[in-house]
């Protein structure tokens, strides 16, 4: 076989199944040989049955346009020859062979028989920080044209050009990563071992690639930042005039400049400063510039630190660019995140050892050896994995409890932030971070003379989540189940093996370890029972299948629970115990190192568990509340409890009390207050009372391109079931869509409703031209769903908590947010109860100094998504009639800027929205 000829083939079809006797409609072939397209063929064929409705709208193929084609069958000869002595590619082989082999069965011809590659994986492969590998997606990312998707011959020379472009890029990896590939890659769905031979074979003339290498794993050479020295200069020598003219189209706003100024002196005197910024003045430039002024001038660092991972890259890439182009020199700007982030090597290296158990641990683990010829970072956020191979990188996850030694660590991919963050004029780095920081004169923070919070509202929000214990019972079981007993022939008995061939463990040891791990088991097992049935007994007749209830109201006693405890700790003291004689021994097999590093892996993620275990149910402590949530139908399988703090000022107060006069620190956020109670967010964190709060107003014509409606004929949410509501709903959101043609964003504050809601407009079809982009829903993060949402002109997307705020989608790419209900938190949720029953102890009402002015503020963060600049236009539409029939109500419509505010009925404020665009359309 000639292994340089390959044949990348795509078809439109009527339907996705050959056995329900759906058949090909369109079909191109384009022939590579020696990496050169060298032959492009395509027809349309006859289908003989009607192509239906929804397949002529997403190919564009008409009945009309296959009317005077041929059968399958009149092309089948021509069509195999061209597919003779050649590797079949195509963007998910799975669909178009198996399809293609039906035609050729149908056409009484031989079945096809070669190697076959999947351009889905070679890409899920080659480029795993992609956001998506759908065709349009992933040709789009590597700059490969494809204008119309859906049309085989398109997309035939689409992924041809793509698998060239994919071809070319994995020639450029090292050596070493190739041979690493090609030992895992026999295990892949598709045929590219071949092609990974193939390129070893050709990379033996031992090229110079820009990596080092760890343990014979090649990794990325990284740049180091050289150590910071005042110059004196500054960056604001006529600088109103010197950023009209570096940037041409500079939007010129007295609001940024103020807050510039502000901000300069409060770094400047060591002062404590809180700001709220609105929407669209700029605000990032805002304080970076003063940032990276104020480290010039004295030498010292200033911290940024922000709740989102977009808001980071944005600062490091397009927000540093401009900095630098205005200072005119560069800017040494790090980025740091939290210990957990980044790879462990020496882990890695390990696995790659092992034999893999299954599909997605052999492609994540090829998955990371590409990537680590890439990344500056190590951040395993960075990869885009499977559900399976999340697992894999969770293993290879650094640890506080792992030590490096000192080679090790010069290779160390959060040891390398650590000293970019030394060198660092700029250190950008996010609330968790810091708020795990200890201020000492050996951190990273001892030389740092100034913090910035973007997004400072959302301090509180992490500092809870910092804080959170988990007691998940799949997950407890799930340990279990990767260690068992000897008998069981798992992890043990690998382990048990190892020690007894390398003896660093007696035989009396290792049945004591398994003794313990029996006994600990046991009172799990009895204790779950236990919590299943007084968390059965207190919603008996419930007509809700999920529950949640808190710690303390279900009658437990805690003798069990400190007899757990008590055996976890002896049997994590014990395997500790015989991990150090472990590492202290030399002589060791490959397998007997496996089963210490797998061993040493899970006594970590107990040693975790155990601290939860007893935070939870043996020591709790005050300020914090433990709740326990469960789904009837399935327990105890979904039992899951949680504990957070419900009060963070004292957390807060730990890391920045003692800055507080000697260095400056700027709390600034788009919401930092509600008109009703000024000081909501900043009481929380525990700022003196003495910080005012700076407000800093956009342009007065900022919002013109803003209207607010409020529906005034939809159900009363309170008087109708669910199920009333959210037909109302579907129907409302599939109106809107329709008049403004997408691009829109739906808030919800319940999964639940979000999810039934989706179902029930794609049951209508009446959103059938349209993506549907759902969280929860939908594959991917967050930030994969916002940048899908903006690939497609028509599109919507479906959002929860999250999508309230830090979502940046400028210009006419969002039309519209809905407001499905009020953004109030359900009063039965733990930690708004727990902090509601505190606000009345103290004589205060709950609902007016908390539930309001919480969902006032995010309110007032959904509004914030829809302009992001004084040529943005859009619609706030609320479908909750309780902002017009509740007293309360006026309290949102207070938070909202100046704006319009039209309370019309559905009928009434489709036609506006017709008029409107009309009319802005001329």
């Amino acid at each position: 076989m000639n292994t340089q000829k390959y044949v990348v083939v795509d078809i439109e079809t009527t339907g996705h199944s050959p056995a329900k006797g759906d058949r090909i409609i369109q079909i191109a072939l384009v022939t590579i040989q020696d990496d050169e397209i060298i032959d492009t063929y395509t027809v349309f064929i006859n289908p003989e049955r009607n192509i239906p409705g929804f397949i002529q709208d997403l190919t564009n193929i008409t009945n009309d346009d296959v009317k005077d084609a041929k059968p399958f069958k009149h092309y089948a000869a021509v069509i195999f020859e061209k597919m003779q002595d050649a590797i079949f590619v195509a963007h998910n082989t799975n669909f178009d062979l198996p399809f293609l082999q039906s035609e050729l069965q149908r056409a009484e011809m031989p079945k096809w028989r070669g190697l076959a590659m999947d351009t889905v994986e070679l890409t899920r492969l080659m480029y795993p920080t992609a956001f998506s590998y759908k065709l349009q997606d992933i040709t789009a990312e590597v700059g490969i044209p494809l204008k119309n998707a859906h049309r085989a011959d398109d997309d035939a020379m689409a992924t041809a050009l793509l698998f060239l472009q994919v071809k070319k890029d994995l020639e450029n990896l090292p050596y070493e990563t190739l041979a690493l590939l090609h030992k895992r890659s026999f295990q892949l769905k598709s045929d590219l071992s071949r092609l990974f031979f193939e390129l070893t074979q050709k990379k033996r003339d031992g090229q110079v690639e820009n990596v080092t290498r760890f343990k014979g794993i090649p990794i990325n050479a990284r740049k180091r930042l050289k150590p910071l020295q005042a110059t004196g200069q500054t960056a604001f020598d006529n600088w109103e005039e010197r950023l009209e003219s570096v940037f041409p189209q500079f939007e010129r706003r007295q609001s940024q400049f103020d807050m510039m100024t502000a901000i300069q002196q409060a770094l400047a005197e060591k002062k404590e400063m809180v700001i709220e910024a609105s929407t669209g003045m700029g605000k990032t430039i805002g304080y970076l510039l003063p940032a990276v002024n104020h480290a010039m001038q004295t030498g010292k660092k200033v911290i940024i630190s922000t709740y989102t991972t977009h808001l980071q890259e944005q600062l490091i890439l397009k927000e540093g660019e401009i900095v630098e182009r205005f200072i005119g020199s560069p800017v040494q700007i790090s980025l740091i995140k939290g210990l957990s982030h980044y790879i462990d090597l020496p882990r890695f290296e390990e696995l790659l050892h092992g034999e893999d158990e299954s599909y997605d641990e052999t492609f994540t683990i090829m998955q990371v050896l590409i990537w680590l010829t890439s990344t500056e970072t190590g951040d395993l956020n960075e990869l885009n994995v499977s559900s399976g191979g999340q697992f894999v990188l969770d293993k290879v996850r650094r640890s506080h409890l792992r030590k490096l030694s000192k080679l090790e660590k010069s290779y160390d991919f959060y040891e390398y932030a650590l000293e970019q963050a030394k060198n660092a004029q700029i250190i950008v780095t996010n609330h968790a971070f810091l708020l795990n920081q200890r201020i000492t004169e050996h951190s990273i923070l001892a030389d740092v003379d100034a913090y910035i919070f973007d997004e400072a509202h959302q301090v509180v929000q992490t500092a809870v989540s910092q804080h959170e214990k988990t007691f998940v019972y799949t997950q407890w079981k799930y340990v279990f189940g990767q260690l068992g007993t000897y008998d069981d022939r798992q992890l043990f008995a690998k382990f048990y093996e190892a020690a007894e061939r390398a003896g660093f463990a007696s035989v009396p040891e290792l049945l004591q370890l398994e003794s313990l791990f029996v006994k600990f088991t046991t009172l799990f097992d009895d204790i779950s029972i236990e919590l299943t049935n007084k968390f059965t007994a207190k919603f008996r007749g419930s007509r809700y299948k999920k529950c949640a209830s808190l710690l303390t109201d279900l009658p437990l006693e805690k003798e069990p629970f400190v007899n757990l405890l008590r055996y976890l700790n002896e049997w994590i003291d014990l395997s500790q115990l015989m991990l150090q004689k472990a590492e202290r021994m030399t002589e060791k097999t490959i397998e007997e190192q496996l089963a210490i590093t797998d061993w040493r892996y899970w006594t970590e993620e107990l040693m975790i568990k155990a601290v939860e275990f007893s935070e939870i149910f043996v020591f709790p402590l005050e300020q914090e509340v433990s709740w326990i949530e469960g789904d009837l139908r399935s327990l105890p399988n979904s039992l899951s409890l949680y504990k957070r703090p419900f009060e963070v000022k004292e957390i807060v107060e730990k890391v920045f009390g003692g800055v507080r006069g000697e260095k400056a620190l700027v709390w600034l956020s788009g919401t930092m207050s509600v008109p009703s109670n000024e000081r909501f967010i900043v009481n929380q964190l525990g700022i003196p009372a003495s910080v005012a709060i700076t407000k800093f107003d956009p342009p007065q014509d900022f919002y013109r391109g803003a209207r607010v409606f409020v529906v005034d004929d939809m159900p009363d949410i309170q008087h109708v079931s669910q199920a009333d509501y959210i037909e109302s709903v579907a129907d409302a959101v599939i109106q809107t869509v329709l008049v403004t043609e997408g691009r829109c964003f739906v808030l919800f504050t319940s999964q639940d409703m979000l999810r039934k809601t989706v179902d029930l407009i794609q049951d209508t079809g009446l959103l059938d031209d349209y993506m549907l982009f759902a969280q929860g829903i939908s594959s991917g993060s967050r930030l994969r769903l916002l940048k899908s949402f903006q690939r497609f002109q028509k599109s919507v997307l479906f959002g929860t908590n999250s999508f309230w705020e830090g979502v940046d989608v400028p210009g006419d790419a969002l039309r519209a947010v809905v407001v499905v209900r009020l953004p109030f938190t359900s009063p039965d949720e733990p930690i708004f109860k727990a902090r509601s029953e505190m606000i009345a102890r103290d004589g205060k009402n709950p609902f007016l100094n908390y539930a309001l002015p919480e969902a006032v503020l995010r309110m007032r963060q959904g509004f914030g998504r829809l302009i992001r600049s004084k040529n943005d236009q859009g619609m706030f539409i609320v479908l909750d009639r309780r902002i017009e029939t509740k007293s309360y109500g006026q309290e949102f419509l207070n938070a909202l800027p100046n704006v319009k505010v039209s309370k019309v009925s559905l009928e009434k404020m489709v036609t506006d929205i017709e008029h409107w665009y009309n009319k802005h359309d001329k």
